[in-house]
């Protein structure tokens, strides 16, 4: 991890094409003004973190698949449990 101190509009490069500028400074936080091409995903990570987590809850869990599947081939009988 590169950690760098930078002050109100001042800017730092990532490669060639993207460029990240210090708008404002405030006790709260920092407003930053990011330049960079189309095709480059920009997402603050808490929204990362929440799209990962819905990913994951739209996906069965595969023991319950199994489970009802073989319940259903055998006719739904509670004795296969």
């Amino acid at each position: 991890m590169l950690i760098l101190r930078r002050k109100k509009n001042e800017s730092l490069l990532i490669g060639e094409d993207i460029r990240i500028t210090i708008i404002e400074c405030a006790s709260d936080g920092v407003r930053l003004a990011i330049d960079a091409p189309k095709q480059v995903s920009i997402l603050r990570e808490e929204l990362s973190e929440a799209e990962q987590t819905n990913k994951m809850a739209l996906m069965p869990n595969m023991d319950s698949v199994w489970k009802l599947q073989s319940l259903l081939q055998h006719g739904g009988s509670k004795e296969d449990t």
